[in-house]
């Protein structure tokens, strides 16, 4: 019987069925139309994978990060548009440090213990597919990131982000997949759906092929994962405080301070939020704030009028999170030079302004008394969240003890916020901190497991 098309595509649905994964949509690696349909298909790249030494997983990291560079700016400018958050020029300099300092397969270390009984090996393996949801306001850079960190360990990845930045995000992974496939690596090393929904991130975190969910956001997403029975590693809000006391730099502390803040239009959740000075020096920092360092400093009715905007019925207005200072300053009425980019005033730690987190460059200054004062004043301001806080003093016994009250995965020391990410500053780069659950700064290693081989009275050979 001769076999024409139809007969063909009938096969070859079968084929498909049988096999339980969908095909991708032409030019975009790693997208489904169904989360079920992404999950199968990561899963079965995780077997090829797992398999693959590491030196042919570094091949496939690299290959991200040489991709990651190359499209630096296009990712800024999608982002930008897509979302219009943050800025072009802070973005492309995020891209370039998500592909230079995130940690990779070296992160990925073999414990030998060796004595009289024997050998054993502790070794770091992988959970197989993991489940991640991340944000608007990071997009492309928390896929990339979360990409090179879980790949190194030898999982797959399958991704429900923001429907805000979806774009952005598939952009990202079908450069993931790309670079896998360029490195003689499987294709849907990392997956997602076209569109991403309340619905798709449930079947995800219920799904029995994900053993571990990252969730990269708001404190409602954290809770969720957090809720679902799986393994989750919660990376949830903050509200930053920055400590400047008497001993300080004081021009050196507004120049960071400002630095930071600003930086993306405030959109690292690392970022300082708002200030806590003390009391001799509040007057000559505000000073430097507003005649050094672009700082616009808004009366009472204009803070009000900011309040009314930023804060829209009592809720945070989306329009507002990471737009610049000239931005929000146009949205009630008031027309600054271009070199305005950040907005200050000095109020109460409960003004709605410095207690909520805002993700903008509006800096609020709590006067205190001393530096005890400070310290009460700035653990109340981050809200118990164990995020990020900043000092700026020259007394090392201060800055043990405002390190110990607030307990936070991260502390910045007379230097701007973003010195945490290696920006600035020695430390690797991430955009999944994950203070809610403990393991603070999340890298290769965060993403394995930790299993035992024993060879008991063998293999000791001194």
């Amino acid at each position: 019987m001769p076999v024409n098309e139809n007969m063909v595509q009938d096969i070859v649905q079968e084929v498909l069925a049988k096999m339980q994964i969908a095909e991708a949509p032409t030019g975009k690696h790693g997208v489904f139309t169904d989360m079920n349909d992404a999950i199968a298909a990561a899963k079965k790249s995780q077997k090829i994978l797992r398999n693959m030494t590491m030196d042919q997983k570094e091949k496939i990291i690299s290959n991200i990060r040489r991709k990651t560079k190359e499209n630096a700016e296009i990712f800024a400018r999608m982002g930008v548009e897509e979302t219009g958050m943050g800025n072009v020029g802070d973005k492309i300099l995020k891209h370039h440090l998500v592909a230079e300092k995130t940690p990779g397969t070296e992160d990925i270390k073999t414990e030998a213990l060796s004595g009289d009984r024997g050998l054993t090996l502790v070794e770091m393996g992988p959970f197989g597919v993991i489940g991640a949801i991340t944000p608007c306001t990071n997009p492309s850079e928390t896929v990339l990131c979360n990409s090179m960190g879980m790949i190194a360990g030898g999982n797959t990845v399958v991704f429900n982000p923001h429907p805000a930045a979806i774009k952005t995000s598939i952009y990202a992974i079908n450069l993931v997949n790309e670079a896998s496939l360029e490195a003689g690596g499987p294709d849907n090393i990392v997956c997602t759906v076209e569109k991403p929904t309340l619905e798709s991130s449930n079947v995800m975190m219920k799904h029995k092929d994900i053993p571990l969910i990252a969730a990269t956001g708001g404190p409602g997403v954290v809770t969720a994962v957090l809720s679902s029975g799986k393994r989750g590693i919660g990376a949830g809000a903050g509200n930053p405080p920055a400590l400047v006391d008497e001993t300080a730099d004081i021009r050196k502390a507004a120049e960071d301070i400002v630095n930071g803040c600003t930086f993306d239009n405030n959109l690292p959740c690392i970022a300082e939020k708002e200030i806590v000075a003390v009391d001799s020096i509040a007057d000559e920092l505000m000073h430097y704030l507003v005649n050094e360092q672009g700082c616009y400093a808004v009366n009472e009715d204009e803070q009000q009028r900011l309040i009314d905007v930023v804060l829209a019925n009592g809720k945070l207005n989306r329009k507002c999170v990471g737009r610049d200072a000239k931005s929000l300053l146009g949205m009630i009425g008031i027309n600054v030079p271009s070199n305005i980019r950040c907005i200050t005033f000095e109020g109460a730690k409960e003004h709605p302004l410095i207690a909520t987190e805002l993700m903008m460059p509006i800096l609020g200054v709590v006067r205190v008394k001393d530096f005890e004062a400070g310290v009460e004043a700035a653990l109340w301001l981050e809200h118990g969240n164990r995020h990020s806080a900043h000092i700026h003093s020259k007394n090392v016994d201060r800055i043990t003890t405002y390190a110990k009250a607030l307990d936070t995965a991260i502390l910045v020391k007379n230097g701007p916020s973003y010195a945490a990410l290696g920006f600035g500053g020695e430390s690797i780069c991430t955009f999944t901190i994950a203070s809610r659950t403990g393991e603070g700064l999340t890298s290769a290693s965060t993403f394995t497991k930790r299993r035992r081989c024993v060879m008991s009275d063998s293999l000791c050979i001194r």
